[in-house]
């Protein structure tokens, strides 16, 4: 709820962001091999500012970075850059080979961690979602 509440206040985005995440969550809970994936909730001061998740693809050498958000609260303490190297390091541990994602070309924060860590942009396509015209964009890294 809170990453598709940062997104409305931030792009105006609408409920469908949020029906969107609550099933990544969703299908995570369900299914997830702790193993192979996992998630992490960034806290400050014992609130929630920010998370993460790295799953399974089914290609056993992919794994997918999903849902990173940080509250403007966080924002400013290299939580969005910890996340995503706690991402990279369970990816490693676990044996995956590449870490994709997809994103959408206004999250600019997001972007410079993922190109930080060596993400390069496999492709873009403009999109119609959560009320919005975008531009989605697909990333990966080799590990």
């Amino acid at each position: 709820m809170a990453n598709a509440e940062v997104y409305h206040r931030q792009f105006g985005w609408n409920t469908d962001y949020e029906v969107l995440v609550a099933g990544i969550v969703a299908g995570f809970g369900a299914r997830h091999d702790p193993a192979r994936e996992t998630g992490w909730i960034a806290e400050l001061d014992g609130r929630r500012v920010g998370c993460v998740f790295l799953v399974a693809t089914d290609d056993p050498t992919v794994a997918r970075l999903r849902i990173l958000v940080v509250t403007p609260d966080g924002r400013g303490r290299q939580l969005g850059t910890r996340l995503v190297q706690e991402c990279l390091t369970f990816a490693r541990n676990a044996g995956y080979q590449r870490v994709t994602l997809w994103t959408n070309d206004v999250l600019v924060a997001a972007r410079r961690i993922y190109e930080s860590f060596g993400f390069t942009l496999t492709d873009q396509e403009p999109h119609h979602s959560f009320g919005h015209d975008l531009v989605g964009q697909n990333w990966m890294v080799e590990l």
